[in-house]
This record gives structure tokens, sequence and C-alpha cells, in this order.
């Protein structure tokens, strides 16, 4: 996981700023760095020394690496926008509890190699895992509450389900 976020980071960062002249992001060192670091001195701190309040370290870790998450779909979206799509994220999902923060996290991954593979002039082969086995992944932008009722878009042996009809829902 390290080295992904840190080359996503890092060649969102390096291309806003060959493109742009200006970052919205800090790039993989500017993202991980903080991250292991604050990690590493607050579990440090509070597991091996005993320092009071070390945790505060530990959370600001998590702060800093949620919010590079947020911020990291933000700018993906804004790829999508400027292009005239619809944004493929809901960047908010971050914030959720597993496996809904795991659903946005996976389509981040699909959608900025569509992306890329657009810049690079390349034609989109197929991703039998994002457009087969886990259709959830390479879908249109869908609510939560839309995933919840649709099984269909949820795995490839959920392909055949009818969508749930709960009144509750409506």
């Amino acid at each position: 996981y390290g080295f992904y976020k840190f080359s996503v980071e890092e060649e969102l960062f390096q291309e806003e700023l060959r493109t742009e002249g200006r970052v919205t992001g800090c790039g993989g060192y500017g993202t991980l760095f903080p991250f292991v670091y604050l990690g590493l001195f607050g579990a440090v701190g509070k597991f091996i020394l005993d320092i009071p309040n070390s945790e505060i370290l530990l959370q600001a870790a998590g702060a800093w690496i949620l919010g590079g998450q947020i911020n990291l779909y933000y700018r993906i979206n804004q790829k999508f926008i400027k292009k005239g799509q619809e944004p493929p994220l809901h960047a908010w999902w971050a914030v959720l509890p597993p496996p809904f923060d795991l659903i946005v996290g996976l389509r981040q991954v699909h959608f900025l190699a569509r992306h890329y593979s657009e810049v690079r002039g390349e034609e989109w082969e197929s991703d039998k895992i994002a457009e087969e086995l886990f259709p959830f992944i390479s879908s249109s932008r869908f609510t939560l509450k839309e995933f919840v009722l649709t099984p269909s878009n949820w795995f490839w042996f959920t392909k055949d389900m009818k969508d749930f009809d709960l009144p509750n829902l409506k």
C-alpha cells in the first residue's frame, strides 16, 4: 500500500506541477513521511517509552493520511470534471468504516488507471477484476443507498440478483 500511495501521490504532484504550475497535494514524500514519522514517534512514545499523550501523534498520523485520501479522491474527480465527465468518486466515503472506505479506494485505482490510459493515448483494453468480478469498481457513480440496494453491482455471483425494494429506503 505504501508504495502505491507514494507512486500515485508523486505522479499526480509532478503532473500538476508540470501542467498547471501549482500543486493541490503533497506528493509522495509529503504524504507518506509525515504519516510514517508521526505514527512511528507516537507508537514509540506510547508503547515503548510510556510518554504521556503520545497517542496524539498517532491520531495526527491518522488524520494526516485520511485528509490526504479525501484530497486524492477530490483531485481525481477534478480530472474527470475538466474533461466534462461525471466525477466517479464520493470523496467523503473515505471516512466511512470498512468495507465502504475500501469501495472508494478500489474505484480510485480503476478510474485513475483509465484516466492515464486515455492521457497516454492508449486504448483501454479491459479490467477483468473491476469490470467482471467486482462490477461496483468500474460502474458509474452511485450513492451509498444505491450501492446497498443493488446487489447486481456487488460481485460476479450476485450479478443476476434483483434490486432490493425496501419502502423505508425510498
